[in-house]
């Protein structure tokens, strides 16, 4: 092969590089160590109730205090503020008056899983049911036969919160959707993927003993419901101001002979979210820019709600701390940069026809940005600004940090949004940043450690950005 212009190709063709050609054994420790952490997040936290709990006990341990009206803020202070138990703002207060804006990374906590009903549970043929209502874009077919937990909280009448979790421990009971089996499934397996299972099949297996000499109906049913009640103290009209969450009860595990990939529930968006989080608990001393960690809800059905990035909770938390300083929202929002911290597809050599490979992410090619995200002609996209993706490729090349640009699939295979376009609608630069993952929206997805890892580097050093 001629190498008469091999320096001019290192010097002008772009090339997405492995990540494990490139990093030194210093970041390699760093990720091992990190992606231990993440693991443990991820089996702490299935749910954005759990992912709040937990983040404010690692806030609390690293020096955070609750906000509240009237403190006095100085530069280095390191503050928090929760939305109904399932959002959360976090902010170090910089040096840098809050005029010359902030420094975002926003990302959501909740998950595609399935929602118990607001009047859950049946009996039919003597068996217990618990109805369920999908939440976010799932393959229904995938949710068959997973052995499965319960998450969530009770809340009674007289405001008493119960916590549920039941299918976690070992020594757990788990639950489960059940399928046809294969010598009945003829005419099933004649029907297109999407509605082989429908939503009113995803009904998950929860008992099938009757109470003793019962001869009312509905006998397995209230056997339950004095299980429930005498481990809980609820009644069935409790279940109508409940949120339970059925999500998978496998553990997070490493993947591969190499260990160099993470299998888990809640990739999307607990990858992000937890670098957001992590970076921010690492930050030392004083930024010059405030930063700001906002972990958000209701990502998956459209960021609607009081606790989703459409809410004016945003707001009230950054407009709290502007008028600590004399300073308008607006002022603060016009000078403020956002790193929009979503998952995007991996490249999967399987399922090739769906992806252009010279644009989408790859495993082990490090954080992924998207100019631009949406479905077909950009459908509920931001489009980031040129100049603002210009800034955020040199903080990463000068600081180490090893990324890669992607869009989510072909152009018109389908597509997909982030909060991206809710924080740019507020005047904030923002630009899609995140971690490829391999088997999206299913029950297990997967994701590179080193990926995970880069991702949570280039949120410190945005953070840290002067």
């Amino acid at each position: 092969m001629s190498e008469k212009y091999e320096d001019l190709r290192k010097e002008l063709l772009y090339r997405n590089e492995n990540g494990y050609n490139v990093i030194s054994g210093e970041d390699r420790t760093e990720m091992e160590a990190y992606a231990k952490r993440y693991i443990a997040f991820l089996n702490a936290a299935k749910t954005e109730r759990e992912a709040v709990k937990e983040a404010v006990r690692q806030a609390q341990a690293a020096g955070f205090k609750p906000y509240t009206t009237g403190m006095a803020l100085k530069p280095g202070d390191r503050i928090y503020q929760t939305v109904c138990g399932k959002a959360i703002n976090l902010a170090v207060i910089g040096k840098k008056p809050l005029s010359e804006g902030t420094r975002i990374s926003a990302a959501h906590i909740d998950n595609p899983r399935l929602d118990l009903k607001p009047n859950p549970l049946y009996e039919e043929d003597q068996m217990a049911f618990f109805q369920t209502h999908y939440y976010g874009g799932i393959k229904k077919y995938q949710w068959t036969t997973v052995p499965m937990a319960i998450h969530g909280v009770v809340v009674k009448q007289d405001g008493t919160v119960v916590e549920i979790c039941v299918g976690e421990k070992d020594d757990d009971p788990v639950f489960i959707v059940t399928d046809l089996l294969i010598h009945l499934s003829e005419a099933q397996m004649k029907k297109p993927l999407a509605t082989g299972v429908t939503g009113e099949n995803l009904n998950v297996l929860v008992g099938s003993v009757p109470l003793p000499e019962d001869e009312g109906g509905d006998s397995v049913k209230l056997a339950v419901l004095k299980f429930l009640h005498e481990q809980y103290g609820i009644r069935e009209e409790d279940f109508l101001s409940a949120e339970l969450i059925m999500v998978p009860a496998a553990k997070a595990r490493e993947l591969g002979f190499d260990r160099s990939m993470i299998a888990a529930f809640g990739h999307d968006d607990r990858s992000c979210s937890f670098a957001a989080l992590d970076a921010m608990l690492a930050l030392e001393g004083t930024p010059e820019h405030t930063a700001v960690c906002c972990l958000t809800d209701k990502e998956e059905i459209g960021s609607m709600g009081i606790s989703g990035m459409q809410s004016e909770a945003f707001e009230y938390f950054i407009e709290r701390l502007c008028a600590a300083q004399g300073v308008t929202l607006r002022e603060c929002f016009a000078h403020s940069e956002c790193l929009s911290a979503d998952v995007t597809n991996a490249h999967d050599p399987t399922y090739p026809e769906v992806s252009d490979k010279a644009n989408n992410g790859h495993i082990n090619c490090g954080v992924c940005f998207a100019k631009y995200t949406g479905s077909r002609g950009k459908s509920g996209s931001s489009d980031a600004p040129a100049e603002f993706v210009a800034k955020i490729r040199r903080l990463c090349n000068e600081n180490g940090v090893v990324w890669q640009m992607g869009e989510l699939g072909k152009v018109d295979a389908g597509g997909g949004g982030t909060v991206a376009q809710f924080m740019a609608n507020r005047n904030i630069l923002t630009l899609d940043t995140g971690v490829p993952v391999l088997s999206m929206h299913a029950p297990i997805e997967v994701v590179s450690k080193l990926d995970c890892y880069m991702t949570r580097k280039a949120m410190k050093v945005f953070y840290e950005d002067r």
